[in-house]
């Protein structure tokens, strides 16, 4: 989880948060590089906000490094803040105020005089497609337009780096998706984004990930780099009216090695299974499944992210 070529925007090493006897990150230690949008991915309670919390500097590490910005989180967090952006799960907006008057409230308190302030409106109103809409409460708005003004809240002030945690979370797909469009403008511009979610498909799109699970990181990397060190062998895809028996069988199967299986999972109504040199054993799984169970069809296909995740799990 290395660039050679860039200095990191921001890092942790070896850190560690303990609360009592329980261990909520565990020596977690990854880069993050200037311009990138960087997934942190792991399931509730795994340790995506207790991170995200110590490197804005909101809670102490039990151990460990961090540095935002080439600044030590831990000795000067208030010399960081200035520089950066985080925008909660919770959607941290004032109801009973309109969208100018939150956005006003926000880069008062980021600090910017009158005139800064006017422009940086301007700015994020135009880029997060609220132009027009200003004097909207918003407690009337949709969870995709709150989630366009919490963005940009958390962009007024030019920080050089937004922490995003799950923001996409309970919004539909529609908006997850031209909040995504939003984050890529960002980039353009020379942010660089650090977000959790626990949507496979919307880390797809960032540039490098890791998972967390249980306070560990147990992958890291590029997409295509996470696939090819966590998953051995191709996959394979059956869809079966049985599909429940199939899996039995098919884990029978694995479990005495009567056939060259490495890992099998229910995807939707589909079988997703993970076999040595798929083009040389296919014929090998139809064989056998056809004496057990009917069959509509079985191809090789390209894992998903979702695939590498549970066998990153397991």
């Amino acid at each position: 989880m290395t660039n050679n070529h860039k200095k990191p925007v921001l890092f942790s090493k070896n850190l560690e948060k303990k609360f009592g006897d329980f261990t909520a990150v565990d020596n977690v230690s990854f880069e993050v590089y200037p311009g990138e949008i960087f997934g942190f991915l792991g399931p509730n309670g795994s340790g995506k906000t207790t991170t995200i919390r110590m490197m804005l500097g909101l809670l102490p590490p039990t151990s460990g490094t961090i540095n935002v910005l080439g600044i030590d989180v831990i000795k000067d967090a208030d010399l960081i803040r200035p520089n950066v952006g985080y925008m909660s799960q919770k959607f941290s907006l004032y109801n009973d105020l309109t969208i100018l008057q939150n956005l006003r409230f926000y880069g008062t308190a980021y600090g910017l005089d009158k005139n800064s302030l006017d422009e940086a409106i301007v700015r994020a109103l135009d880029m997060a497609g609220l132009t027009g809409k200003e004097n909207s409460q918003t407690k009337n708005l949709s969870g995709g337009w709150r989630q366009r003004l919490a963005l940009s809240a958390a962009f007024l002030h030019n920080p050089k780096v937004l922490f995003l945690d799950e923001p996409t979370a309970g919004v539909d797909p529609v908006s997850r998706r031209s909040f995504w469009n939003l984050l890529y403008k960002l980039i353009a511009h020379g942010v660089t984004v650090f977000v959790t979610t626990h949507y496979m498909d919307e880390a797809e799109h960032c540039h490098r990930l890791a998972f967390i699970q249980n306070g560990s990181i147990i992958a890291g990397g590029t997409v295509d780099e996470i696939k090819n060190s966590v998953l051995e062998g191709q996959m394979l895809e059956i869809s079966t009216s049985n599909i429940y028996e199939t899996i039995k069988y098919l884990r029978t199967s694995m479990r005495e090695k009567t056939l060259p299986i490495t890992n099998i999972e229910i995807f939707g109504s589909m079988i997703h299974l993970m076999v040595h040199e798929p083009s040389k054993n296919i014929n090998q799984v139809k064989i056998k499944l056809a004496g057990f169970v009917e069959i509509d069809h079985i191809s090789i296909i390209e894992p998903t992210l979702e695939d590498v995740f549970i066998a990153s799990m397991q």
